[in-house]
């Protein structure tokens, strides 16, 4: 087993008494890992919106398609996963690895929560290697200078950024630069694979939700197909483009996917060239 920049984590303010997106998505999830006020927002939505969960479970599953796909399709051996959340099975290496088993992965959040269980992220094949940094995706600079990262990722080669779900939690003034500066800190032949929250299939019901969130503190900024796409500025998209997650490589013969306004996030995936 390796595990790159294992540290046992230090003691931290988990702000338990205050909801976190990552905690709540985890609750819609049906995961433990959560709080009483994650709890709360979690009901609240529930009740307003009938189909929640079946919409995160979608958000989760397109993640395992498109690393899969990565993996198997184009190749890739290497990736940098912000925004990670909560562990949950399978995990994003684990997935890649059973690709091939010497994958590498380097996984970044802000979430002390996400610190206190990294060690569930960081069970690689004895053939790869798999780092957690504590970072925040506005403030790149930072994590890239990590010294796990370097340990983990071979950056002159292709790296694959994923960003599931987490942009729709950052207005476009705080999204864009932050994304574009990580794009450009990566070698030709890497990939983008983003997903983001949209109202273009059922603005009352998004709004609905949005509004819950930001009850609790959480800000949440949808965006139409057109503002989706731009973080894909430059990159050459990969089949099907971006598309609304249940349609993204939909697995054949697998479970049916859910209606288009109980998802509402769109995803794809770029390579720069």
């Amino acid at each position: 087993m390796t595990e790159a920049g294992f540290e046992a984590p230090p003691q931290v303010d988990l702000r338990t008494d205050q909801a976190h997106s990552a905690r709540v998505y985890d609750y819609l999830l049906g995961g433990k890992t959560n709080f009483p006020a994650d709890r709360e927002v979690g009901d609240r939505v529930i009740a307003d919106l009938p189909g929640a969960r079946e919409g995160a479970a979608a958000a989760r599953a397109v993640m395992h398609r498109m690393v899969r796909r990565l993996a198997e399709v184009h190749g890739v051996r290497q990736f940098l996963d912000v925004g990670t959340g909560i562990p949950t099975a399978p995990n994003l290496h684990e997935i890649v690895q059973s690709v091939d088993p010497s994958s590498r992965v380097v996984y970044v959040d802000n979430d002390p929560i996400v610190l206190a269980h990294s060690r569930a992220l960081l069970t690689s094949t004895p053939e790869g290697r798999t780092a957690y940094v504590q970072g925040d995706l506005r403030e790149p600079e930072r994590f890239l200078a990590d010294p796990a990262v370097a340990a983990t990722l071979d950056l002159n080669e292709p790296v694959a950024l994923t960003l599931i779900n987490i942009v729709h939690f950052l207005s476009d003034e705080a999204a864009h630069p932050p994304v574009r500066k990580l794009l450009d800190a990566l070698p030709v032949g890497s990939f983008l694979a983003l997903t983001a929250g949209t109202a273009d299939t059922a603005p009352d019901r998004v709004s609905i939700g949005a509004r819950r969130y930001a009850e609790a503190g959480i800000e949440v900024h949808v965006r139409s197909h057109e503002g989706v796409e731009r973080f894909f500025a430059g990159l050459e998209l990969d089949d099907p483009g971006v598309v609304l997650i249940n349609h993204w490589h939909p697995e054949p013969g697998g479970a049916a996917s859910p209606a288009d306004e109980l998802v509402s996030v769109y995803g794809g995936v770029g390579r720069k060239v």
